[in-house]
């Protein structure tokens, strides 16, 4: 059963704004082909510093905990970020 239209619309919100942060803080403003594959760090030219503001940004923006090690180490591109986020308020939906 697929799940209610309102989470399906809460989802593709979340998506843009996280891509919209993920964009808007990236080092390299000059990319011109931005999209869900492309790659952190060597696209956007992220390093350790603007990795760890992107974290902190999308906790506060989104309520979520803090990342661990573990997760950090499995998201590499746009789309990841947006998986991570999405995954994470979707299990505290759950837990309420």
């Amino acid at each position: 059963m697929p799940p209610p239209e309102g989470v399906l619309s809460d989802e593709q919100s979340i998506r843009v704004a996280v891509r919209q942060l993920v964009r808007e803080l990236a080092p390299n403003q000059a990319i011109t082909d931005f999209t869900s594959e492309s790659r952190l760090v060597d696209d956007l030219q992220y390093h350790s510093l603007s990795l760890m503001e992107l974290a902190f940004t999308l906790e506060d923006e989104f309520g979520l905990e803090p990342i661990n090690e573990e997760q950090a180490n499995t998201i590499a591109t746009v789309a990841h970020v947006e998986e991570h986020v999405v995954g994470e308020l979707l299990r505290k939906r759950a837990a309420i």
